[in-house]
């Protein structure tokens, strides 16, 4: 779990404190503390805990977006309770989509992820916290180098909004929308496909009222591409 302020805000997995009655927080000087979970968001699977104390080292924070495939990275865990333990691999892939995960675009890596590494930081080899590792794909329950990281800069906006609000509110503009195939890419002109096509609209809706129409394709948002139609809801 990585310390985000000196002043005892730590970052953890929403599902690792989910229905828990006590918290503790152990340093690696060995110091215990109870911690207070400030908010959790289980969409990003975040949660912010405070604990009551001062001056603590704090890790930095990287830009996820300039991490590249095949860069190195490493994680710090407490895989089957072996405390301080870290792992080290490569970025498979960025921008990964899981079901029923379409609000972050996991980080996928090779690091030697198992249970009890949730939660804890992915570095890069600037050593900067560019990840917090989430969840793993397995058939058997360990590690099968298929890991799944959330990037920090999704994690800290979680964050933001946790320490202000105690929640995450997010916005939605009332479509429903689909992949573009390569069919529809070229009967738009657009070439090869991207953006998100509008199959439903919401009556009375923001995008209703701004004059979005079933049949539409959502290229830019906010000023920014919808390469995919997945990423639309992360703009929004």
């Amino acid at each position: 779990m990585p310390i985000v302020d000196a002043n005892g805000l730590i970052l953890t997995n929403a599902h690792v404190v989910d229905g828990a009655d006590e918290v503790v927080v152990k340093l690696i000087d060995q110091r215990e503390f109870k911690a207070k979970v400030l908010g959790t968001d289980k969409r990003t699977d975040i949660a912010l805990l405070k604990i009551e104390t001062r001056d603590l080292p704090k890790v930095t924070i990287g830009d996820p977006d300039k991490l590249k495939v095949g860069e190195w990275v490493v994680a710090i865990g407490k895989p089957f309770g072996l405390e301080n333990t870290m792992t080290a691999g490569i970025v498979s892939a960025k921008g990964r989509d899981l079901p029923q995960e379409n609000l972050v675009p996991f980080i996928q890596t090779d690091v030697a992820i198992n249970p009890g590494n949730s939660g804890g930081p992915l570095f890069n080899m600037k050593g900067e916290v560019v990840g917090i590792n989430s969840l793993i794909y397995s058939r058997t329950g360990g590690y099968m180098g298929l890991a799944f990281a959330i990037p920090i800069d999704v994690a800290m906006n979680t964050v933001a909004q946790l320490k202000d609000k105690g929640r995450v509110t997010r916005g939605r503009i009332g479509v429903q929308i689909q992949p573009v195939s390569k069919e529809e890419a070229e009967a738009f002109g657009l070439g090869a496909p991207r953006g998100a096509l509008v199959n439903g609209v919401e009556k009375d809706g923001p995008a209703a009222k701004a004059g979005v129409e079933v049949g539409d394709i959502i290229v830019k948002a906010d000023g920014k591409d919808v390469k995919t139609s997945q990423e639309l809801p992360r703009i929004i």
